[in-house]
């Protein structure tokens, strides 16, 4: 196989995946916008919409390039008209979707990912799908599509496995250079090039509107715990307000937490980890809640089985903070407290399922959630950890290559 590209059977489950709940569903079609959701389903990620019809042949219709989408998709390639020609051109496409020999009176309903789709985007498809006509609508797809991804095959957790292997690789080729003084930026910066020379596209993507987020977050003491408006339990001072989160150019110091909260993507597949640090040694309530934040994690390995709810698994982490009187620190602190222990992941980072209250779906053999107790101390700093798990037929099996611990330096 080529390296990084989808094996032809892969794109073939996965569309045979999404048009078994279309069909459950009783929508006629889906039509695929966002670039993450198109190499999903199509193996590549060239301008264009793929239509995948409840029964029958996807096609990607294709604006740009369609030479290297012919060279990457697994899925049958066209050159797309204009757009205002695009409804004519699905209509000849799939006449079982758009053909007069559909049952009376029964709208053509498409779907799409209205969770990500920009509303100037999703005004002008709606047009042109219409056509001018009745009885054909555009309906929200983002479940659909968020729910056949959310279960990764063995090629997908291949992927991931690689992405965790670079991630532990780089971390311990760059903790050789932690010292005093040296800041977080160039903690980070070190990070950065060891995991991208061993092969990190550059890039950790995220579905969320408005959230960003670099190869991860670092930040050493009272940067740390600045809060940001990014959704996750450790903000960080960043270089600015207009990148408010992350790294800084503040330097470390001896006995003060270094959270290094790291990512690395592998042919679009993500890996997710924690570890603490501290040049010397933390002091006492910090070091405690450190500990806390494993017997967390242990908690919520021995939950992490088939069937178990996911708000289960958060409402127990609730409990084991508030039981050793952290609930104030527990994933963030006051106001700027998140309210989930652990999210999926694949090819973005804020993927389902989450392990958050609401959220009550079971747990299924083939999903990967990052988990990621942490311990927030304004002034001070935050302590925790984070290890990328799969859930298997016995419960789960952690991915994450880097060794556990405090990292004492």
């Amino acid at each position: 196989m080529e390296i990084g590209k989808v094996e032809q059977e892969e794109i073939e489950a996965r569309v045979k995946r999404l048009q078994a709940r279309l069909v459950q569903e009783g929508v006629d079609a889906f039509l695929v916008t966002q670039h993450v959701d198109l190499y999903y389903f199509t193996g590549s990620m060239q301008a264009g919409y793929a239509f995948i019809p409840a029964e029958g042949e996807p096609v990607f219709y294709v604006r740009r390039s369609i030479e290297r989408a012919g060279l990457e998709s697994a899925i049958a390639v066209e050159a797309m008209s204009s757009m205002r020609g695009f409804r004519a051109q699905l209509a000849a496409g799939h006449p079982s979707v758009f053909g007069g020999d559909r049952p009376a009176g029964k709208p053509i309903a498409i779907a799409t990912e209205m969770d990500v789709l920009p509303a100037a985007a999703f005004a002008k498809l709606a047009e042109v799908i219409a056509g001018g006509q009745t009885g054909c609508a555009l309906v929200d797809g983002s479940a659909l599509v968020r729910g056949v991804r959310m279960i990764k095959s063995p090629w997908e957790i291949g992927r991931i496995e690689a992405a965790a292997a670079v991630a532990a690789e780089a971390l311990t080729a760059s903790l050789p250079i932690v010292k005093e003084g040296l800041t977080e930026l160039e903690l980070l910066a070190r990070i950065e090039y060891e995991i991208r020379i061993r092969g990190h596209i550059g890039v950790m993507r995220t579905r969320s509107y408005n959230m960003e987020i670099m190869t991860g977050m670092l930040g050493s003491g009272s940067a740390a715990a600045i809060p940001s408006a990014f959704d996750g339990p450790a903000g960080g001072l960043g270089l600015g307000p207009s990148v408010p989160q992350s790294a800084s150019r503040k330097p470390i110091r001896r006995n003060e937490p270094i959270l290094i909260d790291i990512g690395c993507c592998i042919d679009g597949y993500v890996i997710d980890q924690t570890r603490t640090a501290v040049i010397g040694s933390l002091p006492d309530e910090l070091a405690a809640a450190y500990a806390v934040a494993e017997r967390i994690i242990r908690h919520a390995e021995r939950l992490m089985a088939p069937g178990t709810a996911c708000d289960a698994i958060y409402a127990a982490s609730l409990a084991d903070a508030a039981a050793a009187g952290l609930a104030d620190h527990f994933m963030g602190h006051g106001i700027n407290q998140v309210k989930f222990l652990g999210h999926g992941i694949g090819l973005e980072v804020d993927e389902w399922p989450v392990l958050a209250r609401g959220f009550g779906n079971p747990l299924e053999p083939g999903m990967v959630i990052a988990v990621e107790p942490k311990f927030t101390f304004p002034g001070s700093g935050v302590v925790g950890i984070e290890n990328s798990y799969l859930v298997t037929d016995a419960g789960c099996r952690p991915l994450t290559r880097s060794p556990e611990g405090l990292i004492v330096l």
